[in-house]
This record gives structure tokens, sequence and C-alpha cells, in this order.
């Protein structure tokens, strides 16, 4: 493809994974603290929903992330990256909105068990986009650790559900799609500039939407929080929306997308042990044995080759 602007700003463009990717170890570990981060976000919502509305949080998060985020730019004197705006505001709309409205919306009509699936094959969509327009090629024997890896985790959480598919899977599908591609996305912005920066950006570049839906859900959306719903909230702006894609974007550049993007394979199981700590729910030893298994798989797939 010829170096031109336009195949430097398009978002798909397949671009070669640089020569940093070579070190899968401290981008599993980078990615790990990024999937530990968004692991907590189901505990805080929880938490967070005790004072303000679904809706109201979705944008008001954004909103407080994209003001520190600016703030942060703007006191660093970091130029705004014209010529990947296109790229930025795809992302930010794929991640800031798409994945947590879809999975709202799906939430409503179908069982949490349901939405277990989407971090199942979340990690295996992540590396097919990763091969289809972010440069990556994952060989056989990383597939295969990829495609078990999935279906341990969706055999974990469909186990005992009652399966009735409903258009609740179709939204589950979209929030899919959208994490998946804003993931690659993000990730091929992560070898030009710090993972700092694309979020950030991401959220600047949104932060006109985050406002407008802060605004409007505002009277309806807030009803008389306490401090915990304040702190959760605080956490699904800070931590969930800002600093986990930090670590996420940063390990996808250095270690690949495609490999790092298994390690969210542990996401429902680092979101159930923290559900324990903070809401006391608990934990059964099936839980804990699939947990193992699936850490099995993620470790052996990182030895995997991925050209």
């Amino acid at each position: 493809m010829p170096n031109t602007p336009d195949a430097l700003s398009s978002p798909l463009a397949a671009t070669p994974a640089p020569a940093s990717s070579g070190h899968p170890l401290a981008g599993l570990a980078l990615g790990f603290i990024g999937v530990v981060i968004f692991g907590a976000t189901l505990p805080a919502t929880r938490i967070a929903l005790e004072g303000f509305s679904p809706a109201f949080i979705t944008f008001a998060r954004a909103l407080i992330a994209a003001s520190v985020a600016g703030a942060t730019l703007l006191i660093l004197r970091k130029p705004f990256p014209r010529k990947h705006a296109l790229s930025l505001l795809i992302a930010g709309v794929l991640l800031v909105y798409g994945f947590p409205g879809f999975s709202s919306v799906a939430m409503q009509t179908v069982p949490a068990s349901h939405g277990g699936v989407v971090l199942g094959v979340l990690p295996l969509m992540t590396a097919t986009f990763a091969a289809l327009f972010g440069g990556e090629r994952p060989g056989l024997a990383f597939w295969a650790w990829s495609i078990a890896g999935a279906a341990l985790v969706m055999i974990f959480s469909l186990s005992g559900a009652d399966i009735e598919p409903g258009i609740g899977d179709l939204w589950l599908g979209c929030a899919a799609l959208s994490a998946a591609c804003g993931y690659v996305i993000s990730g091929k912005l992560a070898r030009t500039r710090p993972g700092w920066e694309v979020i950030s950006w991401a959220l600047v570049i949104t932060a006109p939407l985050s406002l407008a839906g802060t605004l409007f859900t505002w009277d309806a959306g807030v009803n008389q929080p306490d401090t915990n719903a304040l702190i959760a909230l605080g956490y699904l702006a800070l931590g969930s929306m800002f600093a986990g894609f930090i670590f996420w974007n940063w390990g996808m550049a250095i270690g690949g997308i495609a490999r790092v993007g298994q390690v969210q394979l542990l996401q429902s199981f680092v979101t159930l042990g923290l559900s324990a700590l903070l809401l006391g729910e608990t934990i059964t030893p099936v839980t804990l044995g699939f947990a193992i298994a699936v850490g099995f798989v993620v470790w052996c797939g990182r030895k995997a080759k991925v050209g």
C-alpha cells in the first residue's frame, strides 16, 4: 500500500506490526493489568447504580475521563494527531459508547450468563480483526489455543444455563464486534504513540457527545447518590474508561494485538474474584478450576507464532 496520507489515516489500513511487538511476556503482563482494571467494572457498576441510572453512568464516566485526559494533554502540550483523527473518532465511538451501550441493551432481555459468552469470543474476534486489518498473521497453533480458550470460557458461562436465544444475543454480538474492532484500531494507534495518548484523544474527540448525553440524562439519572456510588462512578471514569486502556493499549503495542487480546479470556474470572471481594459473592471450586484451565491456555498461547 502506498504511503499516502489517506493510507496513514485510515483505521482499516493493514500496517505491519513493528519489531517492538516481539515482547510477548511484557505485553501479556501489561494486558493483564488492564484486564484486572476492566474486571472491576461490573462490581463498580452495581454499586454506582445505587445512585445513578445506567444511561447517566455511560455518559458521565466518559465525560469525567475526557476532562482528565484533556487536562493532561493540555498540560503536556501534546499536539492533536490530525492524520489519525478518523481512527481516534471511530475507536472512541466503538469503545466508549458501542460496547457499553450494546451490552446494556442486551442485558435487559438475556441473562448475564449470555454476557459471559461475549468475553469468551471477544479475544477470538480481536485476533480475527488483527489478522484482517491489524497487520498480524497468527499461526495455526495460535488459532488452536485461541479457540480452546474461547470454548472454555463459553462452557463455563453457559454451564447450567437455560439457553433461549433472543434479540439480546444479537445486541451482544454487536457489543463484541464493537469492542474487537475498537481494540484493534487503538492497538494500531498505540504503535505510533503512547497508549495513554491514544485513549486520551479518543475520549477528547468524543467529549461533545459525552457532555450532551450527561446533560440530557442528568435530571432522571441522578438519584441522591451516597459516597460509595460517587466513588464507584469515579472508578468507572478514571479506571475502566481511562487507566485500564492505558495498560491495555500499551500491552497490545509491544506484545501484539492478537496475542495480548487472549488475556481477556481471564476477565470473567477476575470479575468473579473482585465481586467476591467487594460484594461478598461466592467462588466455587468449579469456577477456580475453569480459571486455572483458561490461564494455562493463555500461557501456552503466548509462545504460539504471530507473524
